[in-house]
């Protein structure tokens, strides 16, 4: 798990410092800089695979046994930070990125400075010989960035078992097939999608095409109801759900809009799932969020790992205040709730 991360002259991050929890919750307007920062995280995670720069940046094909590497939105190009008006400067800042964390019980410490446009990258890395750099690659190389398609999920699967879904939800009823396996996974897993829905929903199954390709499905008493005609919002919470009883668990799931097709009345639950499900033994997560009611539901505690992002009018940097450092926010939202602080412009305007 990342327990600190400082991000100095990527994108529009001039130098901003993060303390992290298991469950870290993004809000600030479009173009803040939220989506920014999980590109930060996907830099990380093409130096933890051992690619190049160029690769990193602006993608890498795909080859006999690997898959194909999504470049960074923008490329090389668009990667360091430049302050208004300082834009004619002849070389760009060096991007550094610090990552302090524990992955299997050790902490480390790790150092990158990297110039995008040249192919030049230095690491630093404590504790010596070795040691803190497989603890990052363990934990930066092992991050799932999860952006679930409605159309792949009603879809059938291209293999019968996967320990691990794809990133747009590729074999999302191959990995629930694995799921269905383990007793307890498989209790866990229809515990959540019977809170989720009105109905009386028996059992989660799989439906076999004509070459054994497994669909997802759902049971309400003698109707079998398949992916194909569920409702997407259904489809996202039971694709989000899984990801978290993947038997190859991520240590790091990236979320962008947790709201989108869930019913207001179920983002609580979908909360709960997030709140509870990370950390600990758990992958750590990093969501996105722009509605009102998730911010309802938060309590007090949430508000250390609850970050808004905002830019600056003069530099144009973006600027992330975790909700516990905002002036008077604790005392303000004990008389008017939290959503409609956000839904009213107040945060961004509180400091």
């Amino acid at each position: 798990m990342i327990t600190e991360i400082e991000i100095e002259n990527f994108k529009s991050f001039e130098k901003v410092h993060l303390k992290l929890g298991g469950l870290n919750l993004f809000i600030g307007a479009n173009a803040s800089g939220k989506s920014n920062f999980f590109d930060a995280l996907r830099v990380l995670q093409g130096i933890a695979y051992g690619f190049t720069i160029d690769e990193v940046f602006n993608g890498k094909p795909k080859g006999a046994g690997s898959e194909v590497w999504e470049g960074i939105r923008g490329g090389t190009w668009s990667a360091t930070f430049e302050a208004k008006g300082l834009e004619d400067l002849v070389l760009p800042p060096t991007v550094r990125f610090r990552v302090v964390g524990t992955c299997q019980g050790q902490s480390f410490r790790h150092t990158i400075n990297m110039l995008p446009r040249f192919p030049v990258v230095n690491e630093t890395a404590e504790p010596a010989g070795g040691v803190a750099r497989e603890l990052f690659r363990s934990t930066l190389g092992n991050l799932q960035q999860l952006t679930p398609v409605s159309s792949l999920l009603r879809g059938y699967s291209q293999t019968r078992f996967a320990p691990r879904m794809g990133e747009r939800g590729e074999n999302f009823a191959a990995l629930v097939q694995a799921i269905l396996q383990d007793d307890g996974r498989r209790s866990a897993y229809l515990s959540w999608l019977r809170q989720l829905t009105p109905m009386e929903l028996d059992d989660v199954v799989i439906l076999e095409g004509a070459v054994k390709e497994p669909l997802f499905a759902l049971r309400e008493g003698a109707r079998t109801l398949p992916a194909s005609i569920l409702s997407d919002g259904t489809l996202h919470f039971a694709a989000i759900t899984a990801a978290f009883f993947q038997p190859e668990m991520p240590a790091i799931i990236t979320l962008e809009e947790i709201e989108n097709g869930i019913h207001p009345s179920r983002l609580r639950l979908l909360l709960e799932l997030l709140k509870t499900q990370s950390g600990g033994s758990g992958p750590q997560v990093f969501a996105t969020t722009h509605s009102p009611v998730v911010l309802a539901w938060l309590e007090e505690k949430d508000y250390a790992t609850t970050f808004l992002f905002k830019r600056d009018e003069a530099t144009g940097a973006s600027t992330v205040t975790p909700l516990s450092e905002i002036p008077h926010l604790i005392e303000l939202v004990r008389k008017q709730p939290l959503g409609e602080l956000f839904t009213e412009g107040w945060l961004e305007g509180a400091f």
